[in-house]
This record gives C-alpha cells, structure tokens and sequence, in this order.
C-alpha cells in the first residue's frame, strides 16, 4: 500500500551525509521549502566516522588551482564550485556557527575539540534553521520518472516511493547518496543503481584510499611498525608510475597509512598487474652516502654481533626481517661482515620490496573511486544533463582526491552548489 506524501516540497534530497545536509541546508536558507531523506535512524554516521572520528573538514590550500590539481584529470570540474564555495567559505561556515577549527601538518583543517560530533551538530542545526524536514529511517526503494515534453522528451523525475510505501513528490529532486565505503555506516552503493536505471552512465565504482595487500608474508611479522619520512615507490612491470614521501604503517597483510592510502588510488586503477611498492628507508642519503654511513658504525662497534647492530638502524620488528632476509649471520661479529653482505644490508634498507597482491575492500576504504559519469553532470549547477530536475553532489560523483579533507571539501561544494542552483531553478 502507497501513502502519497501530504505536500509538495520544492525539493527532495536523497541522503543525509555531508553533501546532503549542506545542499538541504543552503536551500532551505534561501527560502525553499526542502525534505531530506536518510534510511539511517541518525544523519552524518559516516561524518562521524571521518578522520578517525575526528573530522577533518577541508585541506587549506587557498588557490584553487592548485586544488583541483589534487584531484587528477577530473579535477577541472570542480573549478565553479569551488569557487563559489571554497575552503575560506568552508572554514568561515562552521566557525560562524561555534566550530572553531585549527591547521595540523599537511594543512589539515580539524575541529579544535577534535570531535567529529561538534561538527555534525552545527550541520544539523544549520537544517532545522533552515527549516528543512528531516526524515531518518526513511530508505528509498524507488525513484519513478516519466518523459517531459516540454523538454523534447527528456525524462524528468516524478516521485520517489520509500520502503514504508510513502510517496514523496517535489519540484527538483537530489541524489547524494555516497559511495560504496564505510558499508557499516549504511552505504551500499543504492546512488549508482538508480541512477543508471534513471540513464546515467557509473564510471565502475572501486575502493579508493584504502590499505594495500602484499603477497610477501613476512609482513605478518611487521604488523604495526609505523614509517615516518619514508620513500615509497610504486612500480608496475618495473615502470615507476608514482613515488611518495611521508608515513605509512604495516598491517598483518599489507601496508596503510597516508602515503600508501593516496598510492591506492593509483594501484586501484592499475590492477589487475605486476605491481611492486618499493621502500626506501632512508631517503635522505643515496647509496654511497649510507655506505659510508654504515662503515663508519662498523668501525664504531666492530665487536658487537650483527643481530644487536641493527637496531641502531631500525624499529626491533623491522630489524629482525632485515636480518633474515639478509642471509647474514645475526651471531657474526661486525667486523667478519663481508662487503658483499654489507651491500645485501644497504640494498634492503634502499631498496625493500613488496609485490602487491591486491587492495582491501569497500568495507576499509575511506571514499570511492568512480560514479557518475562527470560530463553527464553542469558543474556550474550540478544538475543532471539527462534528467530535467535532477541534481548529485558529493562522492556519487566520479571524482575523489587524496587524503586529508580534499573528499570531505567535494561533498560540502558540491552540495552548496545544488542547494543554490536547485533553489534558484524553481
């Protein structure tokens, strides 16, 4: 049995995430009336989860430029957005509503509580403000369109009937549903299905900045030692195709970390392949250099055991699967190492490879990679080219960036965007 909704909103937005809240919030601040839909009891659960519940809202890098630089090719797209509503328009929002927010290195730009939650709370009085109609627990089971012809026969959105049977009919219609990540906080992936039922075309979603496995099972042993200034190169069928230079950490299967979540991006689309990280403890001294570096040790403490020297040079754990795979005798004296072992000992400190099995799945990647196919998409209004009242924002788009706020700043312009533009059309 269907209930049709008792009024007529000038707008209905699917999802009650980032870009949700702030596409409601911004339309229902320009004076249209506006219901959002979350089929989870609570809005902003995968907010709360971001920057390990922590939030880190944006990146602040000031020229947008440089910006979209982070977010690859497609990154152009988001030009007009961002410079409608970028990082300064971001940071000045929240702290205009009580979040005061503080620079951490690598310009992330957090709350100074540290709590995701003050953030979600500003984003929820901001709706009720707004006075958007909050509906939790209400999940879509289908979105209905008919041909418009007033429009040539371009198919417009007509009403969409949630699982309870209610039917819910407004002037303009929003998906911002997410991606596939964080499956624990409700994220299924339901966005892309509509939407290529409604005509659009999904670029195939995949996990993106999520931890990588190795085939190497030694990793097991290493499972928790942090990297910090670390190279790291990725390889594929011996070609370099990226190399970076920051933290990382080892898994009881691969490796994570940021270095390693932004390289995922990239493995994501080389796979399947031959592909190889390659780590480079010491960044800062090229091979002559740590050479000579390491002679000067041996010479230092020339009578101690081998297995004892190496913890001068690496975290315990780390130490002892350099030895292994050095062949060395941990029990030999320093000075019995011979030039062809202390060469192996620099090879492995320069050059310490990893063959790549694969990436984790959907349910440890932070964003998706993939969706909406971005020239079906006006990136002045983010309106649907297709569909005649339709508008996305946020990570159902084909677009994702590196860690450290850019996906979260996607989400918050794109949903300002389509509050504004939906708003402006009726």
């Amino acid at each position: 049995m269907t209930t049709k909704s008792n009024k007529t909103y000038n707008i209905a937005i699917i999802g009650g995430g980032p870009a949700g809240m702030m596409a409601g919030g911004r339309a229902g601040e320009l004076g249209a009336s506006v219901v959002l839909l979350e089929k989870n009891k609570s809005l902003g659960i995968k907010l709360l989860m971001t920057g390990n519940g922590r939030c880190n809202i944006t990146n602040k890098i000031e020229d947008n430029r440089k910006l979209v630089e982070k977010y690859g090719s497609n990154g152009k797209f988001l030009f007009s957005a961002f410079n409608k509503f970028g990082v300064e328009e971001l940071i000045e929002f929240f702290e205009s509503r009580g979040v005061e927010t503080k620079i951490e290195p690598g310009n992330r730009v957090l709350p100074v509580s540290n709590k995701a939650k003050d953030v979600l709370d500003a984003l929820i009085k901001y709706l009720k403000d707004s006075g958007v109609n909050i509906k939790t627990d209400s999940e879509v089971k289908e979105i209905i369109k008919k041909a418009n012809p007033a429009t040539g026969g371009r198919s417009r959105i007509e009403k969409i009937i949630l699982a309870s049977g209610e039917e819910i009919i407004a002037d303009k219609y929003v998906i911002c549903t997410g991606g596939k990540s964080y499956p624990e906080s409700g994220s299924s992936g339901d966005g892309y299905r509509w939407l290529k039922k409604l005509g659009h075309e999904i670029i195939e979603p995949l996990p993106a900045l999520v931890p990588i496995i190795v085939k190497d099972k030694f990793v097991k042993d290493l499972e928790g030692v942090s990297l910090k200034n670390v190279s790291i190169l990725l390889y594929k069928d011996s070609k370099k195709i990226d190399s970076q230079i920051g933290e990382a950490i080892f898994t009881a299967n691969g490796m994570s970390g940021p270095v390693i979540l932004n390289m995922s991006r990239i493995i994501a689309k080389n796979l399947p392949g031959k592909l190889k990280l390659r780590i480079d403890f010491y960044p800062q001294l090229d091979f002559a250099k740590l050479d000579r570096k390491i002679q000067e040790d041996f010479k230092v403490d020339s009578n101690k055991l081998f297995k004892n020297f190496l913890d001068k040079l690496l975290q315990p754990k780390l130490a002892v699967v350099i030895l292994k795979l050095s062949g060395i005798d941990p029990g030999k004296q320093i000075n019995l190492v011979t030039k062809e072992g202390r060469k192996k000992l620099i090879h492995l400190l320069k050059e310490f490879d990893l063959e790549i099995y694969g990436l984790a799945g959907f349910e440890k990647a932070m964003v998706t990679s993939g969706g909406v196919k971005l020239s079906e998409v006006d990136p002045k209004t983010m309106k649907s080219k297709l569909i005649d009242n339709l508008y996305l924002a946020g990570e159902v788009l084909d677009i994702d960036g590196p860690t450290g706020g850019f996906n979260l700043q996607v989400c918050w312009s794109t949903g300002y965007v389509v509050g504004e533009s939906a708003k402006k059309s009726i």
